[in-house]
C-alpha cells in the first residue's frame, strides 16, 4: 500500500492557488479540466516532494473545483484519502470479511471506496493497470455514500 493524495473541494480556484501556492509554497504539478464531468482537478506538491510527485503522482494535495457551485457543509469540502494497493480485489475481500462495508466496489478492477469508522472516505486504487473485472465485484452495487 502507498499513500497517494488527499482531496479537498474548493469554491474559488484563484483564491485557493494563492493560499496553497503563494502563501504555503506548494507547487502545481498537474491539472485536469474535465468538460464532461464539469470539474477541474489541480494536483499540488510540497517543494521537497515535487520530483517524486511528478514521477509517482504521490504524495499530493488534490484540489477539486466543481464548475456547478454547491454549498459544502459538514466537512463535505474534504473529499477523501487515496492509497494505491497491490491487489484491489484481495484487499476489498479482506476488508469485507472483517466487517468493512465496501461503499463503491471495484467493479472496474481499478477503484473502490470505503469509509473509516469516523466516516472519512478512502479511495483504493489498483497499482498499475486495472485488474480484469471479476465477480462478485463487477455486479455489486454501491452502498451508502462514498
Amino acid at each position: 500500500m502507498r499513500y497517494l493524495h488527499t482531496m479537498v473541494r474548493v469554491t474559488d480556484i484563484e483564491a485557493s492557488l494563492d493560499f496553497y501556492c503563494n502563501k504555503m509554497g506548494l507547487v502545481e504539478v498537474r491539472r485536469i479540466e474535465n468538460e464532461a464531468g464539469r470539474f477541474t482537478l489541480i494536483f499540488l506538491a510540497a517543494p521537497g516532494d515535487k520530483d517524486r510527485a511528478s514521477s509517482e503522482m504521490a504524495p499530493l494535495l488534490e484540489l477539486t473545483y466543481n464548475w456547478d457551485p454547491e454549498p459544502y457543509s459538514g466537512g463535505r469540502n474534504f473529499g477523501h484519502l487515496a492509497y494505491s494497493v497491490d491487489n484491489i480485489y484481495e484487499l476489498c475481500q479482506s476488508m469485507l470479511d472483517n466487517g468493512v462495508t465496501i461503499n463503491r466496489p471495484p467493479r472496474d478492477g481499478r477503484m473502490a471506496f470505503v469509509r473509516s469508522p469516523d466516516g472519512i472516505s478512502i479511495e483504493l486504487l489498483q497499482e498499475g493497470d486495472a485488474l480484469e473485472p471479476a465477480e462478485p465485484w463487477k455486479s455489486m452495487g454501491n452502498t451508502g455514500a462514498w
